[in-house]
């Protein structure tokens, strides 16, 4: 599945990276905020949401950090790098 079409279709979750004091800039409806720094500490939690997984930040650096750190605790569900908030507001 796509990122437009899990964005459009508001299937799977889409988690924002971003630390809280950016959400100001914007964020998707419906995305769950995890910033990249406390993503190991929240693995249990990313492995109880709905795949696909889409992460994204303000470039795509953060999310492909994010994504690495889960696809390395084992979770095997669909991953997606969102890459930067504006990449993602142009799947809406």
């Amino acid at each position: 599945m796509s990122i437009k079409e899990i964005v459009q279709k508001k299937s799977g979750t889409i988690i924002d990276v971003r630390s809280p004091g950016e959400l100001a800039e914007g964020f998707i409806p419906g995305s769950v905020n995890i910033p990249v720094s406390e993503i190991p500490y929240r693995i249990e939690e990313i492995k109880k949401m709905e795949g696909p997984l889409v992460f994204y930040c303000r470039s795509g650096s953060r999310s492909g950090m994010a994504l690495m750190m889960v696809q390395s605790a084992g979770i095997k569900t669909e991953m997606h790098n969102g890459g930067g908030y504006f990449d993602m507001v142009n799947h809406l």
